[in-house]
């Protein structure tokens, strides 16, 4: 590998780390005899984790930083004077399958600035993975970002060579995205979304029909949204979430807190950091709604456009609803059992389960996982409640889940202090 290789990597792999939308989840690709590389394994360099807790080492690399669009928000954007490389197709393939055969990957996230027009771009991204499956038999996972405004050829393309395709949304509403983007709009980013999804649905009608048919984009597709940089709120951008979740090709929405690369641009909110907290509490809302049967109506609503930053939005939504509590562990049906704070995924189903041997008491609920120190005050179990919210207030029961917290950092502070003045 020669030191122009190594040089453009630097650069290029600088330039992908803003994009949040790298997961690894939801594809097995074996090796097979004469093959090189799965989507199982070992270490590697820019870290993702399945569904399954495995963790799996991406490259994380833009074919080149070179844009023709003027995005305020992207640190690639054409006005900014940063260094600029670019790679031939050859070259990244080649310093893909080093990486893999060096143990530091196991697969490839490729993204890219656009050059010339989204069709070149988009043609040069699809021969590199193409490539990598046909010429170099590589069977480690690829996560392939699609050019908004391409064809939908090349997209179909790209899909018969990876495991996941991506078409970043980046800012919720179609008027701000303009604001920003005033080279991009809704609809160059929503076509290659439906020709994904098109892909994908074809791709399931043929495996029916023929056992052996070629896979299109197994691991589906995802997105990615920028928070912060606009003043939408969190209803705005849950439900956009929401609804592109009823597509059946949509498996992740990952949510990017802000961060102002670009501080000239007035445009632009005068953020010092990027807003993490809100970042995640979005990812805890957008779980609620992914595996525990909330709407996005129910978590953010016209009094409540935004979520709670002090506390979880399951938390958030009950203290706002003590009508539905406290809740008979013993009776409930899975649906509310999933509405309790504390209460898990595999906790619920173990609760259905293990109820049928008898009545549980809340020693068992511990054993079962369920988190006592904020359920106790939302369920009846075969005791009697000691604090239920209904015999007590939302107000009390927030106050004694938060200020422990409060009390705690406040602790923390001070030792820190005491440690520095030592030191000093």
């Amino acid at each position: 590998m020669n030191e122009a290789v190594l040089e453009k990597l630097k650069v290029l792999a600088e330039s992908a780390k803003y994009d949040v939308s790298c997961a690894s989840s939801g594809t097995v690709r074996a090796n097979k005899s004469g093959g090189l590389g799965n989507t199982v394994g070992g270490l590697g360099i820019c870290h993702s984790f399945a569904d399954d807790g495995r963790c799996v080492s991406l490259l994380k690399i833009m074919l080149t930083n070179n844009c023709i669009y003027d995005c305020a928000y992207c640190i690639n954007r054409r006005s900014n004077d940063i260094r600029r490389a670019t790679f031939s197709v050859s070259e990244l393939v080649e310093l893909t399958i080093e990486f893999y055969r060096r143990n530091y990957i196991e697969g490839l996230f490729l993204s890219s600035g656009v050059v010339r027009n989204p069709d070149y771009t988009m043609e040069r991204m699809v021969r590199v993975v193409k490539d990598l499956r046909t010429v170099h038999r590589f069977n480690g996972y690829i996560h392939l970002k699609s050019i908004p405004g391409c064809s939908q050829d090349l997209v179909n393309e790209g899909g018969r060579y990876a495991d996941r395709m991506s078409v970043n949304l980046e800012i919720p509403t179609e008027q701000n995205l303009m604001l920003l983007a005033p080279e991009k709009n809704f609809s160059s980013v929503f076509t290659p979304m439906r020709y994904i999804q098109q892909g994908m649905l074809q791709s399931l009608e043929d495996r029916r029909k023929f056992r052996h048919a070629p896979r299109f984009v197994p691991a589906g597709q995802s997105t990615q949204v920028i928070v912060g940089a606009t003043p939408e709120s969190d209803r705005d951008i849950l439900r956009i979430s929401s609804a592109l979740y009823k597509r059946p090709s949509m498996k992740r929405v990952y949510y990017s807190g802000y961060i102002p690369v670009n501080t000239y641009d007035t445009r632009l909110p005068a953020l010092p950091c990027a807003p993490l907290v809100r970042e995640n509490r979005l990812y805890q809302a957008d779980w609620l709604m992914r595996f525990y049967e909330f709407r996005a109506e129910e978590l953010t609503d016209d009094q409540h456009p935004d979520l709670e930053m002090e506390i979880d939005p399951k938390l958030s939504w009950a203290l706002r609803h003590p009508e539905f509590f406290p809740v008979d562990v013993n009776k409930a049906d899975y649906a509310m059992l999933l509405r309790i704070p504390g209460v898990g995924v595999k906790s619920a189903k173990l609760i259905i389960a293990s109820r049928r041997y008898g009545r549980l008491s809340s020693e068992q609920l511990k054993k079962i996982g369920v988190v006592m120190k904020k359920a106790q005050y939302f369920i009846t179990c075969r005791e009697l409640p000691v604090h239920a919210i209904q015999d007590v207030s939302p107000e009390y029961v927030r106050k004694a889940l938060t200020e422990p917290k409060k009390r705690k950092m406040l602790i923390d502070r001070s030792q820190l202090s005491l440690v520095f003045a030592d030191n000093c």
